[in-house]
């Protein structure tokens, strides 16, 4: 499995882009998302990527963040009917944490606007994951609604590490605050999360 490209990025179109590794070109299909954070041509780029192996090709997947990539996996993986192209589609169409809050607000509406999703998929999205995303997406996409400070960020990341461990969103917020008034500012998200844990 090709996990990640680093090389010069020698063309860049917003729906795929040629890396030069060591004199050989990648051919590499991605997002909006990640076209929108590429470096100009001609300076080096690391894309994450993932390969998908047809009968008729090999296809290079290619990701400028792990969140994208981890989603383009879940989509594809998960939810019966979505293959590469559309999961693609639908990381251009919405960032991460809004397609994430709308799978957890059973947003179905917010899902049909984005291109080759129609009403049937977007049912199936938001069956197939939002026990897989749960109370963390919406928590990370009203999150996303806001300008977070260091420390807030912190904080939030500290609660979506808890929720995701199965903590309510309450119990989450209300444990990581305790920890930090313990523990101080200087506490890392790490800390913070060990000493909810060691909680009784």
């Amino acid at each position: 499995m090709i996990t990640f490209l680093h090389g010069k990025l020698v063309e860049a179109l917003p729906t795929q882009v040629i890396v030069e590794v060591q004199g050989v070109g990648y051919e590499v299909l991605i997002p909006l998302s990640s076209y929108d954070k590429l470096p100009p041509v001609g300076h080096e780029v690391r894309l994450l990527t993932h390969l998908v192996i047809r009968e008729d090709a090999h296809l290079l997947y290619g990701f400028m963040s792990a969140t994208e990539r981890d989603l383009f996996r879940l989509l594809i993986n998960t939810v019966s009917g979505i293959g590469p192209k559309i999961a693609l589609n639908i990381l251009s169409g919405i960032s991460p944490a809004a397609f994430r809050g709308a799978v957890a607000n059973g947003d179905v509406k917010a899902l049909t606007r984005i291109s080759g999703v129609g009403k049937k998929a977007a049912e199936r999205i938001v069956v197939e994951l939002r026990d897989k995303i749960g109370a963390a997406g919406a928590w990370e996409a009203a999150s996303a609604q806001r300008a977070l400070s260091a420390e807030d960020q912190k904080l939030n990341d500290g609660v979506l590490a808890l929720i995701a461990l199965g903590f309510k969103q309450v119990e989450a917020h209300d444990a990581v605050r305790q920890a930090q008034q313990t523990l101080g500012p200087q506490a890392t998200v790490e800390d913070l999360v060990r000493a909810c844990l060691r909680k009784p």
